[in-house]
């Protein structure tokens, strides 16, 4: 279990009494909770742990359908469900995620089950400071199975989906999305590649061509046929979810991009990036002046 943090300061105070509000199960604790690590707060753990899945894909292959799926299998096991959804485009009031979410709607009105939206803004580094502390807060207060969905497939996909333990990429019968992901990087980090739809045309040539693409690598993903519409195949990557370890050199990968994420997140939110930008477009100063800049502002912060 973690240990909640013993300073002293009114956002502190808070966030330990609502972790020990959360782990008594009190839903609007918890949320108010992880609206405050979003916001920047400091996580009121010490230290934490909690294990998480990443499922991402294209938009339209049914990943929010599938998740659905899969959240009633893990009901049926009566394991409970918590999922992170994340839109790399659009406000949390709004957007593609607002039609995911309602995917998942049925799901969420269960107490096993609890659904959050967070937003990127076109900034896959804004989450780094926040996205493993939720993820720990949720593990304390005893959610099994954490998910973190994006709604893509591109590289700012590729930088939320880094900060989970195990990645799963869903694609349709549609060969040429998965020409997409390979361009991505994303299916370097994949752990199990799922064929969604697998009741449609073309979903098991999709999986050959794949399964034929990757057959040169010993450690590559396994690929699995699915149907959100059938509920096929969901029982067979659940089992094989529980057992699922991810390679050393995709970790690596996932490290990789986490450290590619968190200096974005340092460059953005320096408070002179406008007048830097403003600097190298009048032809003042060249970008590596500016990177240097940057990094002797940062240096002199922290002395």
């Amino acid at each position: 279990m973690g240990l909640v943090k013993n300073q002293v300061g009114v956002g502190m105070v808070d966030a330990a009494n609502l972790l020990e509000e959360a782990r008594q199960g009190n839903r609007r604790s918890l949320a108010k909770l992880l609206t405050y690590l979003e916001e920047g707060g400091k996580s009121p753990l010490e230290y934490g742990r909690g294990k998480s899945l990443g499922i991402t894909g294209p938009p339209g292959v049914g990943k929010s359908s599938l998740i659905g799926k899969l959240i009633d299998e893990w009901l049926n096991l009566g394991e409970t469900v918590a999922v992170l959804a994340v839109d790399p485009s659009s406000p949390i009031s709004g957007g593609a995620l607002l039609g995911d979410r309602m995917r998942m709607v049925n799901a969420d009105s269960s107490d096993s089950v609890f659904v959050r939206s967070l937003a990127t803004r076109n900034h896959p580094g804004g989450l780094m400071n926040c996205l493993t502390p939720m993820i720990e807060v949720l593990s304390e207060c005893g959610w099994e199975n954490i998910v973190i969905e994006t709604v893509g497939s591109g590289q700012s996909e590729t930088r939320v989906v880094a900060f989970a333990d195990i990645v799963v990429l869903v694609d349709g019968p549609d060969r040429g999305d998965i020409i997409q992901a390979e361009k991505s990087g994303i299916i370097e980090m994949a752990d199990l590649i799922v064929i969604n739809k697998s009741d449609l045309k073309n979903a098991q040539k999709a999986a050959d061509s794949i399964r034929s693409a990757l057959s040169f690598n010993e450690e590559s993903p396994k690929v699995f046929l699915s149907s959100a519409h059938t509920g096929e195949g969901i029982k067979e990557i659940i089992n094989e979810l529980k057992i699922l370890q991810s390679p050393l050199i995709r970790n690596r990968m996932r490290v990789r991009e986490r450290l590619i994420s968190a200096w974005d997140s340092v460059l953005l939110e320096s408070e002179s990036l406008e007048i830097l930008i403003s600097e190298i477009e009048d032809g003042k100063i060249s970008i590596s002046e500016a990177i240097e800049m940057i990094r002797n502002h940062n240096k002199t912060s922290k002395s």
